[in-house]
């Protein structure tokens, strides 16, 4: 058994993700990458203990590979909205991929560059495209 530490925003649904993949032989879900020891998730969420959300997946690499479990990663929440997922916003909800290896972290980082480089970019329906200026106004305001 190998383990991998993901954050990807409130660890519920980045835990119920990687839980439903074949291999993976338990999740648990924590705080990591903060300066203080042992903090609850009422200090977390102050947002002063430096801490993410984070889910530790173990996982056996006979039946999944790390790089597949990237791939669960980046396709499972945003990681260009910066400390944001959805609705939850805060330092807590960032986006991290904690190695437990220098092979982690080399595959972990060529991933990365690889969703950087790809440019993808899912045009929305035609009614989205130039929509203000087609109904005249400016700005949209929320």
């Amino acid at each position: 058994m190998e383990k991998a530490t993901f954050a990807a925003g409130c660890f519920w649904g980045v835990e119920a993700a990687f839980r439903a993949a074949p291999g993976v032989k338990a999740t648990e879900v924590g705080y990591t990458g903060g300066h203080v020891a042992d903090p609850t998730y009422k200090q977390v969420c102050t947002g002063l203990t430096g801490h993410a959300e984070a889910v530790q997946v173990t996982f056996d690499p006979a039946v999944i590979t790390f790089r597949d479990l990237l791939n669960l990663f980046w396709e499972n929440h945003d990681p260009t909205t910066l400390n944001r997922q959805g609705p939850d916003w805060g330092t807590q909800y960032r986006s991290a991929i904690y190695t437990h290896s220098d092979e982690q972290f080399a595959e972990a980082t060529a991933s990365r560059d690889e969703q950087n480089a790809s440019g993808k970019l899912y045009s929305a329906e035609e009614y989205h495209q130039q929509y203000l200026e087609k109904r005249g106004l400016a700005t949209c305001h929320i």
